[in-house]
């Protein structure tokens, strides 16, 4: 299935809610799923980072993206996270997301070891060459310590499995690099929410976004706003909503700050799981703030 021009727009990046014994709230999550749906997000990505998949076992992810897909009722792609150290690993992750009902899946770089980029592109294509389904390339340096260069993701996106890049960079000239260098056709995306205005006024086609699990009205308001040629109108709602990136991106972490919002909107949330820390009185109130001056609350 050609997936390239599917994965667009916004692409909220899920949590997985957990309740007080930090065990997995699957009818949380399909509640979550369905707010998002609802609300007319493009695409969903399960087992991310939001998602906390460091802290999932085998097992759990498998049933995070299967709840997320029977939720979604096939009206949004499932992009599901498979991230792993090992190659071999990811493509045991990736079968395993594949039967639970995602239409792609989503790769970091290895993490842990640092590696060279011919090690990074064998692993792309050793993981391209084993899937039946579509992969998304996922360049997030600052957690996996391994960066791709614009040039090597260009590469990798020559490969027919290879629909799409998700780039989480701070150096916006890395994504209007990788833009130029792009074969046409495919999903370039940006994965920091303070860059969505400028990453489609570059090129990009869409953001996968911690905020859009959060507010997905305003950030696909943002997106038609872009779409509508109203230009003035999205920047204006892009830096409003400032106020609350700043809090889901990388301070204080966005997974807990993502599930106090949602808490504080209705719903469920949940908890994070150890290690992660909880946020602090002044950090909840901070957020609680910048729900009200976005009108989420």
């Amino acid at each position: 299935m050609d997936m390239s021009g599917k994965i667009k727009g916004v692409i909220p990046a899920v949590v997985t809610p957990f309740d007080r014994q930090r065990r997995l709230d699957l009818k949380a999550l399909e509640k979550i799923t369905a707010f998002l749906v609802e609300h007319g997000v493009h695409a969903i990505m399960p087992v991310g980072g939001t998602g906390e998949f460091p802290h999932l076992l085998r097992e759990e992810k498998k049933d995070v993206v299967a709840a997320v897909a029977a939720a979604a009722k096939g009206k949004v792609p499932i992009v599901a996270g498979t991230a792993a150290c090992s190659t071999q690993e990811v493509l045991l992750l990736s079968r395993d997301a594949v039967e639970a009902g995602a239409d792609a899946v989503i790769v970091t770089a290895p993490y842990y070891f640092k590696l060279p980029e011919p090690a990074l592109r064998r692993h792309y294509l050793e993981v391209a060459a084993g899937l039946d389904c579509p992969l998304v390339v996922y360049n997030n340096p600052l957690y996996t310590g391994n960066p791709m260069s614009p040039a090597l993701m260009a590469e990798l996106l020559g490969e027919n499995r290879v629909v799409g890049v998700k780039q989480s960079s701070a150096d916006m000239g890395q994504l209007v690099e990788l833009l130029r260098l792009a074969p046409a056709g495919k999903s370039l995306c940006t994965g920091i929410d303070s860059q969505f205005y400028p990453a489609l006024c570059v090129g990009a086609v869409g953001v996968y976004s911690t905020a859009a699990g959060v507010i997905p009205v305003q950030m696909v308001r943002l997106y038609d706003l872009y779409r509508d040629n109203r230009r003035e109108e999205a920047l204006a709602l892009h830096l409003q909503l400032q106020a609350l990136n700043k809090f889901l991106e990388y301070d204080p972490g966005y997974v807990a700050p993502a599930k106090e919002a949602l808490n504080l909107m209705g719903l469920p949330g949940g908890y994070t799981r150890a290690p992660l820390p909880e946020l602090s009185r002044e950090e909840k109130s901070g957020i609680k703030k910048a729900l009200k001056a976005i009108g989420a609350l």
